[in-house]
């Protein structure tokens, strides 16, 4: 097969994608490596405009066509025919896709994530919520560590932590935002046993206790998720240690920020500013000298059960 070359204007056009939509990866994504830097803007670019794509329709149907449409480009980048050749982000992630052999049952479970999205698909228990965080957010990771060059198996497991991880992390941030577009994703278990359900949420004008108290339980199993994560950040490449663990840090701050609202994600919007961001980046130098001892090699995530299959289904060792 002969080798795609990443075209400097694809890949500035991916940086250039990744840089307005997406401020918090770019910072993080300056301290890798130019090699795997390169690869990743072309990754995120790719599903993040596909994301976009999606969330942007305001009907259902609209967005089920637009998922559709995903698969088929998604289709031509894995053949390389004339249709991947349209678009700079669609030309780059078929170079990495390539380069990496990335298998394609990632991306297509992430655009299964997305259908689950278009349909406005609700969530029974914590674990069906786990699943549909790793089809949305796992899967950029795993392919993240892919082009890192990863070896050690348990590294793939607790990549799907940080995925999740930051995907509840968002899902505790905008209750409110999705709230008004008609979405609860806080599963059911979890609302009943605050004593809440979906049609409160919807209707809410202010937080609750009770909505407070389920937004904290939420990014404690988070928190569980990173602590997970953080035992797999000395089994990468050394040379991306840095860039993993302050993209961690960064995430999880917005956490401590929604703790510092009183977990109110009704009315307030948590954020990190620049400089705190800047703060959290010099923190995370120290991931430069970690080593992979046994508990990295040995290390037990809080749903190894759920993910552990999840992580097989996509090809990949766990």
């Amino acid at each position: 097969m002969t080798q795609l070359v990443l075209q400097r204007q694809d890949r500035l056009a991916c940086r250039a994608w990744i840089k307005e939509h997406s401020k918090s990866f770019f910072l993080s994504s300056l301290l890798l490596p130019v090699r795997v830097r390169q690869g990743a803007w072309a990754l995120y670019a790719f599903c993040r405009r596909a994301d976009d794509a999606v969330d942007d329709e305001p009907s259902r149907s609209e967005a089920l066509r637009k998922v559709d449409g995903l698969r088929r480009r998604l289709e031509s980048v894995y053949r390389q025919d004339a249709e991947a050749q349209d678009h700079p982000v669609d030309r780059a992630f078929a170079v990495i896709a390539q380069r990496y052999d990335i298998p394609r049952a990632l991306p297509e479970a992430l655009l299964a994530g997305m259908e689950m999205d278009a349909r406005g698909t609700s969530y029974d228990s914590e674990d069906e919520l786990l699943g549909y965080c790793f089809r949305v957010a796992s899967t950029v990771g795993l392919m993240m560590t892919r082009i890192m060059g990863c070896a050690a198996d348990v590294a793939w497991l607790r990549a799907a932590d940080l995925g999740v991880a930051m995907q509840l992390t968002n899902i505790a941030r905008d209750v409110g935002e999705d709230a008004r577009r008609g979405r609860v994703y806080l599963p059911l278990d979890l609302l009943e046993a605050c004593k809440l359900s979906p049609q409160q949420v919807l209707d809410a004008t202010r937080a609750s206790a009770p909505l407070r108290e389920a937004v904290c339980r939420l990014l404690a199993r988070a928190d569980a998720h990173y602590r997970a994560a953080d035992l797999g950040v000395p089994l990468l490449p050394r040379s991306c240690r840095f860039a993993i663990r302050a993209s961690r840090l960064i995430y999880s701050r917005i956490g401590d920020q929604i703790a510092r609202n009183g977990y109110d994600s009704l009315t307030q919007r948590a954020h990190v500013s620049l400089p705190g961001k800047l703060v959290l980046v010099t923190r995370a130098a120290g991931a430069l000298f970690s080593t992979a001892g046994e508990a990295s090699l040995r290390s037990v995530g809080p749903a190894d059960a759920v993910l552990r299959p999840l992580v097989q289904s996509v090809g990949l060792p766990s």
